[in-house]
């Protein structure tokens, strides 16, 4: 069971770079599900599109894995023949709890945890990839050449899910959302101190691109066509498709 996100409720005399580190760990299902508008959508339908474009004796990737969400959601689908899902993360802290969920898991779709970056890994055979918040703590300048590899290992017929933490180009309409986040948090409890404290904390860590940024990597990078399927304020999960 997780434990309540109490990590920034007492004021802080230094504000650390925000870490996935043990601490956060124990407490993640909490921080994201009170955190992020939609989660729980964006894991559930993953499963549902992991199950439609699939492919038999492929790899589905999951990258960024944390502890195994979106894993568990693919997993429990009617998956072809012979796949097998590859989960990577670059925390141990995740890895070490992922492999004690999945332990705990029934489904009998073969599943290997790696700990590695994912900028520096190999892929191939791909009918599936899914990056469900983990783009956006990715140094800028590595993005394009990570989702160029990305979309290289695909199959024809197969997918990227790429879910993010998004920046409106038009000041206003970013403010207007943020804002609209913020409210989000404090209806689940967080106070003002947690929201600034952790927005604190995590500035600089987490890079938000906008939607449009995203389409056109994608594009670039040899997609067929790349949509929105889910936004939520400043939250949104596209799907590209590589025909």
């Amino acid at each position: 069971m997780s434990n309540k996100d109490n990590l920034f409720s007492e004021p802080l005399d230094q504000i650390a770079p925000f870490r996935f580190d043990e601490s956060v760990v124990s407490v993640f299902p909490d921080m994201i599900k009170r955190s992020v508008p939609g989660y729980p959508t964006i894991i559930a339908m993953t499963g549902v599109l992991a199950a439609r474009y699939a492919q038999a004796n492929s790899n589905l990737y999951d990258l960024g894995c944390s502890l195994g969400a979106s894993i568990l959601s693919m997993r429990q689908q009617p998956l072809p023949d012979s796949c097998k899902i590859i989960g990577i993360d670059n925390s141990t802290a995740m890895i070490e709890r992922c492999r004690s969920v999945l332990d705990t898991d029934s489904n009998t779709t073969p599943v290997e945890l790696r700990c590695d970056d994912i900028t520096a890994v190999d892929y191939d055979n791909a009918s599936v990839i899914v990056l469900n918040f983990t783009l956006q703590f990715v140094r800028p300048e590595l993005r394009n050449a990570l989702i160029q590899k990305l979309v290289a290992s695909l199959r024809p017929g197969g997918i990227l899910i790429i879910s993010e933490k998004v920046e409106f180009t038009e000041p206003h309409l970013d403010q207007l959302n943020m804002d609209l986040h913020h409210e989000f948090k404090r209806r689940n409890g967080y106070s003002d101190l947690e929201v600034a404290q952790k927005r604190s904390a995590i500035e600089n860590v987490l890079i938000r691109d906008s939607i449009e940024t995203h389409r056109k990597r994608l594009l670039d990078a040899g997609c067929d066509s790349a949509n929105v399927w889910f936004q939520c304020f400043n939250f949104a999960s596209i799907v590209a498709l590589k025909a």
